[in-house]
């Protein structure tokens, strides 16, 4: 598995999202935020846009969950036809059972780290996952600057990864941009969410590429 580029459609109009999907078919999966307003100060979008952009898009989808009670709500959106599901571990009863249940409806199983959450308990939850999610920033909202605290933490999960011998993806999410993308990719990302980078730029395909080559490069090195 190489370099993937998961463009966030939180930063696109909403009100046109097959529309925005088709803007950079050279993605490799579509990142939906999900909110609640309970989890995360912000409320955004659920299973029927899900279900319906699934329909849509070409791509995948890869759902975000920041929601309160994952462990009810996470399994309906692998049936609602995402293909990635990402769960906060801050918010999860059962993180283990909840990885196995999103794994036996046929989709990835991703768990999510807030910036101040340590990835180090949660070593041995990795063989149960695909992904680890990296926040860097705080989540709930996009737009926000990059925290390069966050790299260590990176670093670390890479390691642990690495031990754990399994083909587990880690994933950053937050201030990812042409700027930060390479310090993201060296310090061992290599599935990056990037939002308004993305949908702000002129030409959105062109920046999926070019955020591509950024980390491409920076793993070269």
């Amino acid at each position: 598995m190489g370099i993937q580029i998961t463009p966030s459609l939180l930063n696109a109009d909403f009100a046109h999202l097959a529309d925005e999907a088709a803007r950079i078919p050279n993605a490799d999966w579509l990142h939906m935020d999900v909110m609640d307003n309970h989890f995360v100060p912000n409320l955004t979008l659920g299973l029927p846009v899900i279900e319906a952009l699934g329909k849509a898009a070409a791509q995948p989808i890869d759902a975000h969950l920041m929601i309160a009670d994952p462990d009810r709500w996470a399994p309906a959106y692998a049936e609602a036809g995402a293909g990635s599901i990402t769960f906060h571990v801050e918010a999860a009863a059962a993180p283990v059972r909840l990885a196995r249940e999103i794994r036996s409806q046929g989709a990835r199983a991703s768990m999510a780290l807030k910036p101040a959450t340590p990835i180090e308990p949660y070593a041995d939850l990795l063989p149960e996952l695909d992904m680890v999610l990296v926040m860097t920033v705080e989540p709930g909202f996009g737009g926000q600057k990059f925290l390069d605290l966050c790299l260590p933490k990176i670093r670390r999960a890479r390691e642990l990864i690495a031990a754990s011998g399994g083909d587990v993806w880690l994933q950053v999410d937050g201030g990812v941009s042409l700027d930060t993308i390479e310090r993201c990719a060296d310090a061992g990302a290599d599935v990056f969410v990037a939002g308004s980078a993305v949908f702000g730029a002129d030409d959105p395909e062109q920046m999926v590429e070019a955020l591509r080559a950024s980390a491409v490069a920076a793993c070269a090195h």
